[in-house]
């Protein structure tokens, strides 16, 4: 049985959105058990919400407000604490604008943009919570701290996206990557008939 594109769309935002959770999950509860008294805490948010936003674009709002939530949940957060995580991280999605200006195809293959298009993304989900935070009674210094306590994310999401973009079809617009296979089925199809004969 052959997939439509929207239910390949479906099934993928969906696994995306299970290892999104799980992945939140797992490092949230290691920080808060296994290492209480450090002063970083590495996420795998970013580095998901990169790979996403380039896959399938806005939907990766989704998977911004799950990675939120589920940090929170897992930390045992406050009602305010919810709304810093799940709403600050939906500023990431500005970040679109790289593909509008520079296109999809230089930020999945030029390492300058990749790394600059995930240092925007870091810096759109900080700035997001760091200003939600600021309704909540938070000031401008509180900002500067998600910037630190979250740093090592950062580092993780570079090595993370700059790895997945050496693997065919993970770090790039799944239409794109769809066509350019079929593409290439076909050819190998054509060129396998020619041989034959």
């Amino acid at each position: 049985m052959e997939l439509t594109f929207k239910q390949y769309r479906t099934i993928d935002l969906v696994i995306l959105l299970i290892i999104s959770a799980v992945a939140e999950a797992v490092t949230a509860r290691a920080a808060k058990y296994w290492f209480p008294g450090e002063i970083y805490f590495i996420s795998p948010a970013v580095a998901l919400l990169c790979i996403i936003m380039m896959r399938w674009g806005a939907y990766a709002i989704i998977h911004a407000i799950t990675s939120g939530l589920v940090l929170c949940i897992a930390i045992g957060a406050g009602s305010e604490q919810f709304a810093v995580y799940c709403i600050g991280n939906c500023l990431a999605v500005v970040a679109l604008l790289w593909f509008k200006t520079a296109g999809k195809e230089k930020v999945r293959n030029k390492v300058v943009f990749t790394v600059l298009y995930v240092i925007s993304v870091f810096c759109l989900v900080q700035t997001g919570r760091g200003v939600v935070g600021l309704f909540f009674g938070g000031t401008v210094k509180s900002i500067g701290s998600f910037f630190a306590y979250d740093s090592l994310s950062l580092v993780f999401a570079i090595v993370v996206v700059l790895l997945t973009r050496r693997l065919d079809g993970v770090f790039e617009d799944q239409k794109s990557y769809l066509l350019r296979t079929e593409s290439e089925r076909r050819r190998q199809q054509l060129g396998g008939g020619d041989y034959d004969e």
